[in-house]
């Protein structure tokens, strides 16, 4: 029988993760081959340049252009301070002068004879690049960054916003079917990321950001209030460039959506530890999931080999992502290798699941994701 790949979400007490810490543009790197990191640790550094201002000083001084480098208090390539004199003209034997001083903190970068124009450039503004998660450096890039090695409890999300962050598990909720609310979060949740179950209300995540939380892990929201809490729409764009002062994870899809039992019984179990999360997204192609990470203890990194793509089998466990069932987690128990009708009459290939209640459905795979150990 052939082999049938499903989109899956990684839910996984023990894994091996490799991650690619890498700059923007081209830098320097911070770490050597087998660097033991911590998450906070910068593996990666460079510099972006920084803005240019223009001045036309001939014009300022009243003088032509051809005649601007001999005016020039600061040549070319020298630092100039906020308000420091560039260029003086003197008239009438010196006893007039006519000044221009520097609008910003910079390099005096050019000075033009044609155009009487000075460029001025600000400090170029840094770029460093974290480590994100605690780990051993197994691979140089020259320039532009590392690869990480760590073992680690990985989960995965269905949707996110914001970008990398680290705080301490809190779960606020005693079930997966509980509501995340407002009153729960409270001032010594600040740097903590918090645990929701089925729900998180507009009025939780404000508090959230309120009370400084990194981030928020829910099974579900209302998609209307995500868009009054950013500010906008979001469109089908990647996420993760969002500036709202938190990081949410959503883990089973919009709604009240009761969070996997298998996903917040793990986060229960992981409650106080430090993990790294970050909500970024992009369902097209190229999928990218909102992720949580809880790197081990550096003695208890002897893991087995790392998780490896394989085709859906019997058994496997998965999420059904279509009404009427959306959201409730089966096992397999049957791949049909032929083409089955459905009611659409269009033919597809199936697989039947069995519910934690016994019930047996009967799905086009398409409409299922696995839930990878």
């Amino acid at each position: 029988m052939g082999s049938s790949f499903v989109p899956g979400l990684k839910v996984s007490r023990h894994t091996v993760l490799r991650k690619r810490r890498i700059l923007p543009l081209k830098g320097e790197v911070k770490k050597n081959l087998g660097d033991e990191v911590a998450a906070s640790e910068v593996v990666a550094e460079t510099y972006l340049p920084g803005k240019v201002h223009p001045m036309n000083v001939a014009n300022l001084l009243g003088v032509v252009p051809a005649d601007l480098p001999r005016c020039m208090v600061r040549k070319e390539g020298e630092a100039v301070q906020r308000n420091e004199v560039l260029a003086r003209s003197t008239s009438f034997f010196g006893l007039f002068k006519n000044e221009v001083t520097a609008k910003v903190e910079g390099t005096l970068e050019n000075v033009s004879t044609i155009t009487g124009q000075v460029m001025v450039r600000e400090k170029p503004t840094p770029v460093q690049v974290r480590a994100f998660v605690d780990g051993t450096v197994v691979e140089i890039i020259p320039q532009e960054g590392v690869v990480l090695e760590t073992t680690a409890t990985y989960i995965q999300g269905i949707f996110g916003i914001g970008g990398e962050t680290q705080g301490r598990i809190t779960v606020l909720v005693e079930a997966p079917g509980e509501e995340l609310t407002a009153e729960s979060i409270r001032s010594e949740h600040a740097g903590q990321v918090l645990v929701g179950g089925a729900f998180a209300s507009l009025a939780a995540l404000r508090k959230a950001v309120e009370v400084g939380a990194a981030g928020v892990v829910v099974g579900g929201i209302d998609a209307l209030d995500l868009v009054e809490f950013m500010g906008y729409d979001l469109g089908v764009a990647i996420t993760g460039s969002e500036r709202l002062g938190l990081t949410l994870i959503v883990t089973e899809g919009f709604g009240h959506v009761a969070m996997a039992e298998r996903t917040f019984s793990l986060l229960t179990e992981l409650s106080g530890s430090e993990a790294s999360i970050n909500g970024s997204t992009q369902i097209r192609a190229g999928v990218i999931r909102p992720e949580i990470i809880v790197t081990r203890a550096r003695e208890q990194r002897e893991a087995p080999p790392g998780d490896e793509l394989k085709g859906l089998e019997v058994g496997d466990l998965v999420r059904i992502i279509r009404q009427p069932h959306f959201g409730e987690l089966g096992t397999v128990t049957s791949l049909p290798h032929e083409l089955s009708t459905l009611e659409s009459e269009s033919r597809a290939r199936v697989l039947e699941v069995t519910l934690a209640t016994g019930q047996i459905l009967r799905l086009p795979r398409a409409n299922t994701e696995v839930i990878a150990g």
